[in-house]
């Protein structure tokens, strides 16, 4: 009794499994067919053609296709068997066993891994699925799906169906890419040998086999342990299917992997070499949006302004903008702050003819210099504490917080209380590190973070006066300041299609990162840099710009090494915009030993912004007289801004008339003397403080601090004089005090160290 109960349940059980198994198989090839469908149109051109990124410009002229400069494309005849039996040897053994194009054990494998994993983790891909892949789909990590895989298996059974096993294969072969933006193995023996792929040895040829694999990672060059290992991978898998003898086996891997490597690669053409650090960093945002640039059969529009590209090459290579040696080198970028477009890049000057060598444009690890002041000091005092353009700072000695280290001024001297716009203008390193003491570093670092401006977390006020940026993220910031508040990232890529038919369009609205009455202010004092600051070599005639200067001072350890580099600049910068562009430029040297600017060499980099300027607005002369409108949140007088609600309010002065006691009057007058005194107190401290120039003439230096912009204008003693003058003339006259002030707390270590500023804080 129980026998038949248990086969009736064993008759169920496999009833169920059965019927199941054939509504999933049913269920497979229904979704199968649905998406193959779908696939793309097979097409003997697509599988012949090299793959990887077509290039246009927005105007929709073709610029270049990635690796179709180094492309040496094989026929058939022309790859020898030894070559056939390595790539077949490591990457699909099966090869000419498989008559639908696909391998069915290894495709089994790989089901059952992702079906464990519940997600694409395994390829089970033969060589026809991959040229397939190569040839019409993205290699993205991110379209592993399984739509993607079932299109794949149907072309690779229509393309098995329509070529021989040997056209397939040739056609694989020179698609691969290999590193170096070199496509296919006949390009890459060349590239890598010197040779044809019949010229090469079993090691070599073995080498190329597994390279396509992971070709930056088997790079012999760079990583000779990681090309040794995958070459004699390929080595075991041949000697496994009997296609080399045992001693050809031995041979082959003594063989050191470098053995044959040339060095010398062909020399690119000059309009490549003026492209080259903008297609490089194409390259890089491709990669970033989950595509690859050399498989993926893709139309690519950049932002690149030709004309501009070729003006500023030859700005620095043909002496256009003179430097102070042909070691001094040079970065910048150009771009359009309305919407991030980077309309161009310089990565360097006098280089050698290497493709996709450093690109400077982009290079974080030198220091911004006082570029830095307009957006983590002055910019979060604005936004956070409505601080105005006439807010009284003092520049006096100041050692950082807890650190015998002073504070100094590019000129060794401090000139005592000015207002922040002064401060800027003029870029005095004290008044900056003491405005971003008052916000708060953590505060003004969390300002920058959405301007793509990252300060690491160790950082301490000295990075007021100089931030490790490159010039790119200091032009999409003050981009932001162009806009009056919204910022832009910079994008090199306008958008991608696919072989698919899709589009995927980068451009974007920005996003708000400071209110329109801080960019306006900021703007405002920089405007003043250019004309009458440290920015003067900067200036055209007509046209309404705004920028910075920076310099970089040496440690003491690198002026130990180099002792005459003393009174030089490291690094030299500018950063200046109009409402529709931003210019960012870096100068200075790879390397200590290559020199120091000097000369001509200390205004190369305004001298260059310049002419991009000029040549940027040659053709366009009535934008020249833009100007940022004034926003209605802030308000003027007497020549400085203030955020609205938070102007001085002028107070009217009581008249004594004759009903008036005489109490009241004595008040009054008493009120004044007060005043007076008072302001005959501060003439009396400013004195001091120049006084105290001699006593803290000793200087502390850090392990390498920013030295502040070279002054342009001729500060001489008369000079310094009349601007006190100036302030004990304002000091002494009542009307020109503001009584009733806001926010003149000031912090506990600044209140302690200059209590005589707190009786104003503001010019009327």
């Amino acid at each position: 009794m129980t026998s038949l109960k248990e086969k009736h349940t064993f008759k169920i059980i496999f009833k169920i499994i059965f019927y199941t198994s054939l509504l999933a198989i049913v269920a497979a090839v229904g979704l199968f067919a649905y998406y193959a469908k779908s696939a793309p149109q097979l097409y003997q051109s697509k599988l012949q053609n090299g793959g990887g990124a077509s290039i246009y410009l927005d105007n929709g002229k073709f610029l270049t296709t990635l690796g179709s400069e180094k492309r040496i494309y094989l026929h058939q005849d022309e790859i020898p068997q030894t070559l056939k039996d390595a790539v077949v040897s490591i990457e699909d053994k099966r090869f000419y066993k498989e008559p639908l194009g696909v391998d069915p054990i290894r495709t089994a494998k790989s089901l059952l891994s992702n079906i464990k994993h519940g997600h694409i983790t395994a390829g089970g891909s033969s060589i026809t699925q991959q040229l397939i892949k190569l040839s019409f789909f993205s290699t993205s990590s991110s379209d592993r799906t399984i739509k993607r895989k079932a299109q794949e298996a149907w072309l690779a059974m229509k393309a098995s169906r329509s070529f021989s096993k040997d056209q397939i294969l040739t056609y694989y072969m020179n698609k691969v890419y290999m590193n170096y933006n070199v496509y296919g193995i006949g390009s890459a023996s060349k590239f890598y040998y010197n040779k044809k792929p019949s010229e090469l040895d079993l090691s070599q040829t073995a080498l190329l086999a597994g390279m396509p694999n992971a070709p930056t990672i088997f790079d012999p060059y760079k990583y000779p342990e990681q090309a040794t290992y995958r070459r004699n991978l390929v080595l075991d898998a041949m000697l496994k299917n009997s296609k080399i003898t045992h001693d050809q086996y031995i041979q082959a891997k003594k063989e050191n992997i470098k053995e044959g490597l040339t060095y010398n690669h062909p020399l690119q053409s000059k309009s490549s070499r003026i492209n080259d650090p903008y297609i490089k960093e194409v390259i890089t945002e491709i990669k970033q949006k989950g595509f690859d640039p050399y498989n993926d059969s893709l139309k690519v529009t950049i932002n690149l302004n030709q004309d501009l590209q070729n003006e500023i090459y030859k700005l620095v290579n043909e002496g256009k903008v003179h430097f102070t040696n042909d070691k001094m080198q040079v970065g910048g970028t150009v771009l359009d702050p309305q919407n991030g477009h980077v309309l161009a890049i310089i990565g360097g000057r006098k280089l050698p003819k290497v493709e996709f060598g450093l690109d400077r444009a982009v290079q974080t690890t030198r220091s911004s210099g006082s570029t830095i002041k307009p957006l983590l000091d002055y910019a979060p005092a604005i936004q956070y504490k409505n601080w105005s353009t006439g807010r009284i700072l003092s520049d006096t000695p100041y050692f950082y917080p807890g650190s015998t280290i002073l504070v100094n001024n590019w000129d060794n001297g401090f000139k005592g209380n000015m207002t922040m716009r002064y401060a800027l203008e003029q870029s005095r390193n004290v008044p900056a590190v003491k405005t971003l003491s008052d916000v708060g570093l953590k505060r003004a670092k969390k300002f920058v973070a959405p301007m793509g401006i990252n300060i690491t977390k160790n950082a301490g006020l000295s990075v007021g006066l100089g931030a490790d940026v490159s010039s790119l993220q200091l032009a999409g910031a003050y981009g932001a300041l162009a806009t009056l508040g919204t910022y832009h990232k910079p994008q090199f890529i306008s958008k991608i299609s696919t072989v698919d038919g899709d589009t995927y369009r980068y451009d974007v609205s920005g996003e708000r990162v400071m209110s329109a009455s801080t960019a306006y202010m900021i703007t405002d004092m920089l405007k003043g840099v250019i004309k009458s600051g440290s920015g003067t070599q900067a200036q055209i005639p007509g046209l309404i710009q705004a920028g910075k200067t920076g310099t970089v001072k040496y440690s003491d350890e690198e002026l130990r090494q180099y002792p005459s580099y003393n009174d030089t600049p490291k690094d030299s910068w500018f950063v200046g915009y109009t409402p529709q562009d931003v210019v960012s430029i870096w100068t200075g040297y790879d390397n200590l030993k290559d020199g120091k600017i000097s000369g001509e060499g200390e205004n190369s980099a305004q001298a260059l912004y310049k002419a991009i300027m000029e040549y940027i607005y040659k053709e366009k002369t009535k934008d020249k007289t833009i100007d940022w409108k004034m926003p209605d949140s802030v308000v003027k007088q007497k020549g400085e801004l203030y955020v609205i609600g938070h102007e001085p309010k002028e107070k009217k002065k009581k008249k004594a008339n004759k009903n008036s006691s005489k109490k009241e009057r004595e008040h009054v007058g008493q009120e004044e003397q007060d005043i007076n005194n008072s302001s005959v107190q501060r003439s009396s401290q400013s004195e001091q403080n120049q006084n105290s120039h001699r006593v803290y003439r000793r200087v502390i230096r850090g392990s390498q601090r920013t030295r502040d912009d070279t002054q342009t204008q001729d500060y001489s003693q008369t000079q310094r004089q009349n601007y006190d003058d100036n302030q004990t003339s304002r000091s002494s006259s009542s009307r020109n005090v503001t009584q009733n002030a806001p926010n003149t707390s000031q912090s506990s270590r600044e209140s302690n160290e200059n209590s005589n500023l707190e009786f104003y804080k503001y010019y009327n």
